[in-house]
């Protein structure tokens, strides 16, 4: 597959799955199509020695799993961590409200997004609702409203002045509401946004207990650049990792190796992870002592595994952006479709240590992939990934690594093209050719 079609093959991806919730859905769809079986964290599991199998944690975190043939305490586990989650505007419980004339929805900001790049979009709804079904029993189902639904109109220069010198200020409480209807007077804001959800969802408004709704760009991803070089897109990072990780995964040489391979894609890694489905709760730790255990290994044995473990953390990078120069550190500069980054910061907000980035430049080496080093200007605050967070709580080796792009959480992101493809080529030798019993 060429450069190009991978990325249109990302692009498809990202475009089908506007939430957290949505992205698992897109996921589970790959892996049926290869024969992977759905596991029941509350059911005893019975694994065979080839099988295929994921696990989903509350609809947002999935782990995927290939039971090797060769015994666990030989190879231990090869891991790839990715997440799920952007950052952006999610819909608050009680979020219709009128106000001379129009009908708005409250938000909260999720993360940390570049909120000025949410103005003037076309914003739609995308995520879950939770309702009572025939049977009295609570369960969730998924919602799209694919069209343009909302905005964030800007306020006109004439009355924002210094808009262009000082930036786009909005103020989080009072100026982030976005706009969905005009308001007759005799209707009710919420039950109006009740009944809404109800002729997208097909489910009575009065069964609906609970949503997950967040507010997405509906515009679709582009190729751009004289020669189609670089491609745009919302949620790059890191439904891109995610992307690269399946598409090594599902590949029929590596499906067919005897190690135990491990993609892992978590919620809630915008927010610091600490939830029950994030990298910092028991997700991941619970399916490896599974597996073990499921094998016929003792808790010895799961500790033996595990030290012969290594984890990929792949999150997005940020690429040089000659207007802003200063922004970087001049030595260690980035480039977009210069092949994948390995980050290294010595505070450990990257799980990279020496041995780490040793291998995974080998890797590339060995695949035939340049790859380029990033470190973070010391005056500038560092940001983190599920990294440090998964290898310390499972004590095992780990590199974080990121392909390069611009605007990094921005309602519209950009990278280039030939990275992704480079991307999946070394996690594909990761997961098909090392032998990680060799890390002593």
């Amino acid at each position: 597959m060429s450069a190009r079609q991978q990325v249109q093959n990302l692009l498809d991806f990202i475009d089908a799955s506007p939430s957290p919730w949505h992205a698992v859905k897109s996921v589970e769809t790959q892996l049926l199509a290869f024969q992977f079986v759905k596991l029941n964290e509350t059911v005893k599991w019975q694994l065979q020695p080839g099988g295929r199998y994921y696990v989903i944690r509350d609809d947002s975190s999935i782990i995927i799993f290939v039971q090797g043939q060769r015994p666990l305490v030989d190879t231990g586990f090869k891991i790839i961590g990715a997440h799920t989650d952007s950052p952006g505007l999610r819909i608050k419980p009680n979020a219709a409200s009128g106000l001379d004339g129009l009908l708005r929805l409250g938000v909260e900001v999720y993360g940390g997004p570049i909120i000025a790049t949410f103005t003037d979009r076309d914003l739609s709804l995308a995520g879950r609702i939770s309702y009572k079904n025939n049977q009295n029993v609570i369960v969730s189902l998924l919602v799209n409203f694919e069209r343009p639904l909302l905005r964030l109109p800007n306020l006109a220069i004439h009355m924002n002045r210094a808009v262009n010198e000082e930036g786009l200020k909005l103020h989080k409480q009072n100026e982030l509401p976005l706009i969905l209807s005009t308001l007759a007077e005799e209707c009710l804001p919420q039950a109006y946004f009740s009944e809404l959800i109800q002729q997208q969802s097909g489910c009575d408004a009065e069964r609906i207990l609970s949503w997950d709704l967040a507010a997405y760009d509906t515009q679709k991803g582009v190729f751009w650049g004289a020669e189609n070089e670089f491609y745009a897109d919302s949620q790059l990072d890191n439904l891109a990792s995610c992307h690269a990780a399946l598409q090594a995964l599902l590949d029929d040489s590596v499906l067919d190796n005897d190690n135990t391979l491990v993609c892992a894609f978590f919620d809630h890694e915008e927010i610091g992870s600490e939830s029950n489905k994030g990298a910092d709760g028991s997700f991941l730790a619970d399916v490896l002592e599974r597996i073990a255990l499921g094998s016929e290994n003792n808790r010895e044995d799961f500790a033996r595994a595990l030290a012969k473990s290594f984890m990929v953390s792949a999150d997005m990078a940020h690429g040089y952006h000659p207007n802003f120069p200063l922004a970087y550190d001049p030595d260690h500069k980035v480039t977009v479709n210069k092949g994948p980054v390995i980050k290294v910061n010595v505070n450990h907000r990257y799980s990279t240590e020496n041995i780490s980035q040793a291998m995974f430049a080998d890797w590339c080496e060995q695949a035939g992939v340049p790859y380029q080093k990033y470190s973070h200007r010391n005056d500038l605050a560092c940001g983190s990934t599920i990294g440090p967070i998964t290898s310390a709580r499972l004590g095992i080796r780990s590199v974080d690594v990121g392909n390069p792009l611009w605007a990094m959480h921005s309602i519209r992101e950009s990278a280039g093209v030939l990275d992704h493809g480079y991307m999946i080529k070394v996690m594909r030798k990761f997961f098909d050719d090392v032998n990680l019993a060799n890390l002593d």
